[in-house]
């Protein structure tokens, strides 16, 4: 018999089984140990009188039963989550201290305006940046150091990890003056640039490496980039190619925050683009401070040269204050509100 003493843990790691398949896949989503979501399962299946996952098969698969709690586990935790929203805006959000992690070109182009800005209407609200490469930014975040970051969407953060859109900025590619890319018009086909050995984003024969855009742009047309060096830090990328060690591609707010003198940017013909977005961790609760720099972001003008994401793309939606003139979005996600 379901009562009122069912813990709202339990709904978490209930859904987290059901949304990634496996108990162990949970257990990671929702931070927590793989025996605490079992017995947290356990627990509801007793008190639901009914099993709720069919275990004998592999993956574990939800029963009938447990399709019909989880509807309504998930009604229960939007229901918290809009409780939250509404007690969020009554409180002094605008004041405390939290830490924004930025990879280096956002940390550049974007966070020196968003501060600026914070530094003029609200004064009581210290924010911390902590700058490192993405995927160093992902480490930061499940060690608690920063609760919101900007980050590319490309690699993907992990299942717990929510995001909102915020830009799309094009490739460039940086040559020295002289090069034979030179003779070429604007913008550089892929295979043009694939012939010479290039100078990337990232770390030089890191797995997770592979994932970045500047890969992606050249494996949608056939090629498997020759990258002979790899860095995070764009002046470092500009410099080495300035060195004549290789042909450079990137993202252009990376160029565009550079010294770029004595090189050459030009665009890169290719469809694919970095996309960037705020991240943060569904399964923990914003402090007060943090829901408001979210806010911000969200409300801020994208830096120049870059494209607006649409909303919906989104892993969830948050609403950003009325001020400056931006358009209100929707609520806070089931999944951020299970964090609480």
């Amino acid at each position: 018999m379901l009562r009122p003493e069912v813990r709202l843990e339990w709904f978490v790691s209930f859904l987290g089984v059901i949304d990634t398949g496996s108990f162990s896949a949970a257990a990671e989503a929702v931070h927590r140990s793989q025996p605490r979501v079992s017995m947290h399962v356990a627990a509801l299946e007793r008190e639901a009188g009914l099993p709720l996952f069919d275990r004998s098969k592999r993956p574990v698969q939800v029963t009938e039963a447990g399709s019909v709690l989880a509807g309504h586990a998930r009604a229960i935790l939007r229901r918290l989550g809009s409780a939250e929203e509404a007690m969020a805006s009554r409180r002094d959000s605008a004041r405390g201290v939290v830490a924004l992690g930025s990879h280096p070109s956002a940390g550049a182009a974007f966070v020196p305006g968003l501060l600026g800005h914070l530094a003029h209407s609200r004064p009581a609200l210290k924010v911390v940046l902590v700058e490192r490469s993405t995927l160093e930014l992902d480490s930061a975040l499940a060690a608690g150091e920063v609760e919101v970051y900007l980050r590319p969407l490309a690699p993907p953060a992990g299942p717990s990890v929510r995001w909102h859109g915020l830009w799309r900025e094009p490739l460039s590619v940086v040559h020295p003056p002289g090069h034979p890319l030179d003779a070429l018009p604007d913008p550089l086909p892929v295979a043009a640039v694939a012939a010479y050995p290039l100078i990337t984003i990232g770390r030089l024969g890191s797995p997770e490496g592979v994932g970045f855009e500047a890969y992606h742009a050249f494996r949608a047309y056939g090629f498997e980039p020759e990258a002979v060096q790899a860095t995070n830090q764009p002046q470092t990328l500009v410099s080495l190619v300035r060195g004549d060690l290789g042909v450079g591609v990137t993202n252009q707010l990376a160029v565009a925050t550079a010294d770029t003198r004595d090189v050459r940017v030009r665009r890169l013909d290719a469809p694919c683009a970095r996309e960037v977005g705020v991240h943060w961790d569904s399964t923990r609760a914003l402090s007060p401070a943090a829901r408001t720099l979210l806010r911000e972001i969200l409300a801020a003008p994208v830096p120049p040269g870059t494209e607006p994401l649409p909303r919906a793309r989104a892993r969830t939606q948050v609403t950003p204050p009325q001020a400056r003139s931006v358009a209100p979005r929707s609520t806070a996600s089931a999944a951020r509100a299970a964090g609480r």
